[in-house]
């Protein structure tokens, strides 16, 4: 089941036609399901990706977390060569086969996955965190650090406030403040999570820092360089 379930082969193979791309977008962009549909929380997950060699390898970081202690269960970096050049809006057809590659490797299947990323605050309701609940048909959530699109109202200063994010006169997530006078968080649904649900998910999950513990510990784990790298330089 695992293997199906995460296969890297559930993302096309890079073809370079951008029009196909978008057009598949808006097509899985119509699958994605913003209803509350995730079992109790016992195993949880957060995924970010990094890139080595001057980009040409992809590399995944994936952590499983106890949902009630957030103590790492086990953490998985997957490398794979970059399958296609960067292109702003397409950037999970480029990270997914290795993100899913990593998450094969977990010991558990997750039941709610934190991605650093987009979900549906995409200009075509299909980013990163979208993109992997709907071809794995697992709960995600999209945090991301920066707007991709989308505009909104001031945010307060203290932890919990959030505003909707706009775009084309639609909500399609939210700018939430994680920690007091820090920057805030950019959250948007992925899949099988309602757009009111996700905010509370990632605060509930946020400890002293600004991320959320799944992502943070992946984001950390992502962007460290190797040891050869490290004793190269």
């Amino acid at each position: 089941m695992m293997k199906t379930l995460l296969s890297p082969d559930l993302i096309p193979a890079w073809d370079g036609n951008v029009a196909k791309a978008r057009q598949l977008q808006l097509e899985l962009a119509t699958k994605v399901r913003l209803q509350d549909d995730f079992p109790p929380l016992r195993h949880i997950a957060g995924v970010d990706v990094g890139f080595e060699d001057d980009g040409a390898v992809t590399r995944a970081a994936a952590v499983l977390l106890d949902a009630d202690t957030l103590l790492p269960l086990k953490e998985v970096v997957a490398r794979r060569p970059t399958c296609m050049p960067y292109i702003p809006g397409l950037l999970s057809f480029r990270e997914l086969p290795t993100v899913l590659q990593a998450l094969q490797e977990l010991a558990e299947v997750p039941d709610l996955i934190f991605v650093d990323g987009h979900g549906i605050a995409h200009p075509r309701g299909l980013g990163i965190a979208a993109h992997l609940g709907v071809v794995t048909g697992l709960p995600t959530i999209g945090v991301a650090k920066s707007i991709l699109v989308g505009t909104h109202a001031e945010l307060g200063p203290a932890r919990g406030e959030r505003v909707p994010l706009y775009h084309r006169d639609k909500v399609i997530g939210c700018v939430l403040r994680s920690k007091d006078k820090i920057r805030p968080l950019i959250v948007s649904p992925g899949h099988r999570v309602s757009m009111a649900s996700a905010p509370e998910l990632v605060l509930s999950f946020c400890t002293k820092y600004r991320l959320p513990e799944p992502t943070r510990l992946a984001d950390r784990l992502a962007s460290r360089r190797d040891r050869a790298r490290k004793q190269g330089a």
